[in-house]
């Protein structure tokens, strides 16, 4: 068995490091390069760096503020946000990130995924979903829809169609983000990321509503993810990224452990 993962969200706005709850309240709470040499100092395994009003506001990731954050840490660096084009996913790999996020452009033009693909492999090309419920429809059959301009447009398009069109194009991960818990600390939405990740032979990352350590054994368990994203837990201080990993090992979870 793969060791399961845990990673750290820096949603970034304006340069400075921000959150919010179920994608609105969004509040600058500190310093994204500061918290990211603090992760990876702990045992972090992976970091994703999201410029959360680059798609919205229709403009370029700011690369300074990847660079800054690559100089920090020697461990996966994923970023998204903006990415429209190969050229865009080419910049941020020269900025230091390791794989590229694609969402938003990616749904309004899904050869975006199979061009990014080829471009830089299909490995370092992660589909990011924000996903909401809805009720089941002939558009929704699965009762879940994806939505776009962070969490601002719903698009009418079933997740789980699109997390296995999305891997048939050529990602080589998902991340399964659901907007109902994003932010709350009430638990992962385990139904969700479990019906995608027994869908899909690729891996899959639980992110949205993490605020306790059994939140992310049954994200690892439960909901079959491959990794575990946190950033309330961990940014507001109430966790440390080496105190999650240590319970986690404790729980039985196969983690990445370097103590």
């Amino acid at each position: 068995m793969l060791s399961k993962r845990l990673i750290a969200c820096l949603d970034v706005r304006d340069g400075k490091l921000a959150k919010s709850v179920r994608f609105v309240n969004t509040k600058d709470i500190g310093d994204p390069v500061e918290k990211a040499r603090e992760y990876y100092a702990d045992g972090l395994d992976e970091l994703v760096f999201y410029d959360i009003t680059a798609s919205s506001d229709k403009r370029a990731i700011m690369l300074d503020v990847v660079e800054a954050v690559a100089k920090e840490v020697f461990i996966p660096l994923s970023v998204g946000g903006g990415v429209r084009s190969v050229a865009d996913a080419t910049d941020l790999r020269l900025a230091g990130a390791e794989k590229i996020n694609v969402n938003s452009a990616a749904v309004a033009r899904p050869a975006l995924i199979a061009e990014c693909a080829e471009a830089i492999g299909n490995q370092n090309v992660v589909l990011s979903m924000d996903i909401r419920q809805v009720p089941e429809s002939a558009a929704c059959p699965s009762g879940y829809e994806i939505v776009i301009n962070g969490g601002r447009t719903p698009m009418g398009i079933d997740g789980l169609a699109w997390a296995l069109e999305g891997e048939g194009l050529g990602a080589g991960e998902l991340v399964v983000n659901a907007i109902d818990a994003d932010g709350t600390r009430d638990g992962y939405e385990l139904k969700l990321t479990a019906m995608i990740a027994e869908a899909v032979r690729i891996p899959v990352i639980a992110s949205g509503g993490a605020g306790r350590p059994e939140h992310l054994k049954e994200a690892l368990t439960t909901g079959k993810a491959d990794a575990a994203l946190v950033a309330s837990m961990v940014h507001y201080g109430d966790y440390r990224v080496s105190e999650l990993k240590r319970w986690l090992h404790r729980e039985g979870v196969k983690m990445r452990m370097s103590w």
